[in-house]
């Protein structure tokens, strides 16, 4: 009875979804293996493991009944935001950034867990209000979204920061905030640009500088970007073969497993291996979006989006950055890029989405 009951609940989930990031998983393993030059041990093992936990995560969020994770959407977001606090006091570096806290039992980066409770806090509060959102009740939603950014911004942590902002700012326009409110934002934010500059670590405005004119500095601050389009140039159509790049293998190509693993895809698998990754994307997009349009509940519809938004400014900001596209902020590549925490809180997020998806003609109270 107890199997028939969990098969019962595993049945609604969307497999499509779980097929998919299974296989852009796998393409990232072969990656993280060419990357290291044919062994298995340095990267490409431990993202298996993780992946592995990262998908005991998303099986239990998305079997766990929506109705607890609206009632404790508010408690995850505020433990989200004290282990952000924590990074002040008890964080350590990492690759330039204090970002990490030590529990012991796991290195955590506190700021990818709040992508996810941050969505969850929101889509709580819009499913609670009357939407379109009036003017007079956004103040509360907009403390909620600016607390983590600036606390991010202290680590520093650019990247993280945008996704936060702009996953926020998507939201509240599905909302139906007014536009005004987004109009006097912007002139705001444009207005503090001398300000914040000031503010600003030089390796941050160098690599603004540099996104303007990549040139300036190709053997010094442009040489990442630099090294990044002539691996994606010299990849041609078809690519130099797996493991024959030679950007990568001679140690040209700076975080090869993490930031900059698509040009080491573009590289080795052209043009053509580029382009599958991205219709794998838009694939798995399209089924996501499918779930926003057809579940019935506000706090579903909305964390949906969150999810939807979040995964899709990943692979956005990552393939803009290697590309030359947008300054480099350090953002990684979904279930292909190197990394702990990020991997477990994207398939967490997937979980949220699959639940939703599962869930979608549910009535939730307000």
């Amino acid at each position: 009875m107890i199997l028939k009951s969990f098969f019962q609940k595993m049945k609604p989930l969307n497999w499509g979804i779980v097929g998919l990031i299974f296989v852009i998983a796998a393409l990232g393993w072969g990656l993280l293996i060419s990357a290291a030059g044919g062994d298995i041990s340095p990267w490409a093992s431990k993202q298996i493991v993780r992946f592995s936990i990262g998908i005991l995560i998303m099986g239990g969020v998305a079997l766990t009944n929506l109705r607890w994770w609206l009632q404790f959407s508010y408690i995850f977001y505020w433990i989200s935001f004290v282990l952000l606090c924590g990074v002040e006091c008890m964080g350590f570096m990492g690759m330039g950034a204090e970002r990490w806290i030590d529990l012991y039992v796991i290195q955590l980066q506190p700021s990818e867990l709040m992508k996810i409770a941050l969505v969850m806090a929101l889509a709580r509060y819009f499913h609670s209000q009357s939407l379109p959102l009036s003017l007079a009740k956004v103040w509360f939603p907009t403390l909620l979204v600016l607390l983590p950014v600036c606390l991010v911004l202290r680590q520093p942590d650019l990247g993280t920061a945008m996704v936060l902002l702009l996953t926020g700012g998507m939201m509240f326009f599905l909302a139906g905030v007014s536009l005004w409110f987004f109009g006097v934002a912007l002139m705001g934010a444009a207005a503090s640009i001398p300000l914040l500059w000031n503010f600003l670590y030089d390796y941050q405005k160098n690599r603004i500088l540099i996104f303007f004119d990549p040139g300036q500095d190709a053997l010094g601050k442009g040489y990442h970007i630099n090294q990044s389009k002539i691996a994606l140039g010299s990849g041609g159509l078809w690519g130099k073969g797996y493991m024959q790049g030679t950007q990568a293998s001679l140690g040209f190509l700076p975080e090869k497993q993490t930031d900059s693993i698509f040009t080491l895809l573009c590289e080795e698998w052209g043009f053509m291996g580029g382009l599958f990754l991205i219709g794998l994307y838009v694939v798995l997009l399209i089924a996501c979006f499918r779930i926003i349009l057809t579940t019935q509940n506000v706090f579903g519809r909305f964390v949906a989006a969150g999810i939807t938004i979040t995964f899709f400014l990943y692979v956005f900001i990552n393939i803009g950055m290697v590309m030359g596209l947008l300054p480099v902020v350090g953002v990684p590549l979904p279930l292909v890029s190197y990394g702990g925490t990020a991997l477990l809180t994207l398939l967490m997020g997937f979980g949220f989405l699959l639940n939703v998806g599962a869930h979608r003609t549910a009535k939730l109270p307000r």
